[in-house]
């Protein structure tokens, strides 16, 4: 039965009565479904949801078949709050007012989620498990999205750069050393190669390249581009050296929690010589500097947070200052000398707020 013989089957009893809802999953593996599409949002009282597999369409072409008549919703991982629903865990009503055992609760409950990210079927698995998944999730976007898709052939050159990208959250995406390394390790690519691989994987949503705050385009490419996993899992499953990488993971939650709420994210280099994690522009037009600690272990280290951000503020002057921590002792304001411009409050309780800076 043909695509278009079915959708009439299906709607013709409610067929000019009232709104019918089709739901397209893997449309890509149809032929000429952008034409059928466009012609029953044209002629029928319908709407029209489309899903695919980024190895046969991505996002943007489904925009483009679409001739802007198509709004994008990317679905991420588990966020925070996710995670605690799909465990059984009541999400507090306001989690900045929590007993002590709630607090410990969510505290080792968002440690976990550091560790395992938010795939479903990572959750709660055994960590050998749980790795041998994602690594198994990530040769599936390497071999169908970039290399299937693309005829690309250079797999030693992809597998390399996905394995330093995914175990260095927030690490600089530096072409020409990335292409002196794999020159020193003989394997063959082109800078462009590599600039081209790395474009693939933002396509196929593995990895998130954010770059420097910058009025002109050309300071941003001269700039490297910070890059992330989409999801903090992936860290553990592709670092070789055992590290707990609290700092990077939690860095790396909050990039992907202000992509989620529709934020414009790049990060800011001050005019002291300071580098701050995040400026977020939101669609409602408000801007927020966002520095990241897991640890404020020592005024030294309080205080360089704080001038970071003070700095930053004589470029962004009607931004809101954030700092996040890791938990309730970096993180309560009574633990730091009071600045009154910087909200200094742990991660998963911004990420569990449903209020921030949009408002």
């Amino acid at each position: 039965m043909s695509l278009k013989h079915f959708c009439h089957e299906v709607w013709k009893p409610c067929r000019n009565q009232e709104v019918v809802t089709f739901f397209l999953d893997e449309i890509q593996l149809v032929a000429g479904w952008e034409s059928f599409v466009r012609r029953i949002l044209d002629s029928e009282n319908v709407d029209v949801f489309l899903s695919g597999s980024s190895a046969r369409l991505l996002s943007r072409e489904v925009a483009t078949s679409m001739r802007g008549r198509a709004v994008e919703a990317i679905v991420y991982p588990f966020s925070f709050g996710e995670s605690l629903c799909h465990a059984g865990v009541k999400l507090p009503a306001d989690p900045s007012f929590l007993s002590g055992r709630q607090r410990s609760t969510l505290e080792k409950a968002f440690r976990q989620y550091l560790a395992c990210g938010g795939f479903p079927e990572a959750q709660a698995l055994a960590e050998r498990d749980r790795r041998h998944l994602l690594q198994g999730y990530v040769d599936i976007v390497i071999l169908r999205d970039i290399a299937e898709r693309h005829q690309m052939t250079n797999l030693p050159a992809i597998r390399w750069l996905v394995r330093q990208l995914l175990a260095n959250a927030g690490g600089p995406f530096s072409a020409n050393r990335f292409h002196n390394d794999l020159r020193s390790q003989k394997i063959r690519v082109s800078i462009e190669g590599l600039l081209q691989i790395f474009g693939h994987l933002e396509d196929a949503f593995l990895i998130h390249g954010v770059p420097i705050e910058a009025g002109s385009e050309r300071k941003r490419q001269v700039n490297p581009r910070k890059t992330y996993p989409i999801d903090t899992g992936l860290i553990h499953a592709f670092d070789r050296t055992g590290r707990e990488n609290l700092g990077h993971a939690l860095e790396n939650v909050v990039l992907v929690e202000l992509l989620r709420r529709g934020a414009d994210v790049t990060w800011v280099r001050t005019p002291g010589g300071f580098e701050i994690d995040f400026l977020a522009r939101y669609p409602g037009g408000a801007t927020e500097l966002i520095q990241v600690a897991a640890l404020l272990e020592n005024p030294a280290t309080i205080e360089r947070e704080f001038r970071a951000l003070a700095d930053a503020r004589t470029l962004f002057k009607h931004a809101r200052l954030r700092l996040l921590t890791l938990n309730q002792e970096t993180g309560t304001r009574t633990a730091v000398p009071m600045n009154p411009d910087v909200d200094v409050i742990p991660a998963y309780e911004w990420l569990l707020s449903t209020t921030d800076a949009r408002e």
